[in-house]
């Protein structure tokens, strides 16, 4: 899952971020604004973390202009004012979710990865390939029912190529959505990630490479 915090107070940013990672997904983070409302336009989200009072472009700004883009990016907006006038107001803007300040770390990411599952098309609570099973919610992988230890990383491209159904996935796609911006776009890390899953999955081969293309599940060749 790709994350956006748009937070100016920089140690809640940073904190909120370091957490989401440690959850396994890929996040970046915007400390105003302008940058954030940026971002979110320049980068595909699943769900963007959103203070209302930011400096430079208001938060209710960027929401109601993301809502307006038609875009599937959830917003999850954060304010200092818990008020049920200001929750009702941040909902009608077209936020998604709306969570005062100060709040639990847990329920934080359990907003988020409620909004996330509804930023993308329906997939099966459990994705399966052969004798493959990976379970999103658990972050739990098996193959022919033994448990497979992966990085985030492993775990985030193996369950992109899962939910592709056999559609060839880019090197680019991979890195856009398991990653953050912070990654180099000219980096080889998709392959060595995708190189070392493989071993991990073992044999037969549940991935193969699309020359000039990028990946897809090896069902789809047969």
């Amino acid at each position: 899952m790709r994350v956006l915090v748009v937070e100016d107070e920089r140690n809640l940013a940073d904190a909120i971020a370091r957490g989401l990672r440690k959850r396994g997904m890929a996040v970046d983070v915007a400390y105003d604004g302008d940058t954030g409302h940026e971002a979110a336009f320049v980068t595909r989200y699943d769900v963007v973390v959103l203070d209302r009072d930011l400096p430079g472009r208001h938060g209710d700004e960027i929401c109601a202009d993301l809502v307006a883009s038609g875009t599937l990016t959830r917003v999850l907006m954060l304010t200092a004012s818990g008020t049920v006038a200001e929750r009702v107001e941040g909902l009608q803007l077209g936020a998604d979710d709306y969570l005062p300040k100060p709040f639990a770390f847990d329920e934080l990411v359990a907003r988020v990865q409620a909004l996330g599952r509804r930023a993308t098309p329906a997939a099966p609570p459990v994705l399966e390939l052969a004798d493959l099973s990976l379970d999103p919610a658990r972050r739990v992988v098996t193959r022919a029912g033994t448990p497979v230890d992966l990085t985030n990383k492993e775990f985030g491209v193996l369950c992109e190529l899962l939910k592709a159904r056999g559609a060839v996935v880019s090197s680019e796609e991979l890195l856009e959505r398991v990653w953050d911006a912070n990654t180099d776009p000219f980096t080889t890390i998709v392959r060595v990630t995708v190189m070392t899953l493989r071993k991990k999955l073992g044999d037969p081969p549940l991935i193969e490479t699309v020359v000039g293309a990028g990946y897809r599940t090896a069902e789809a060749a047969a």
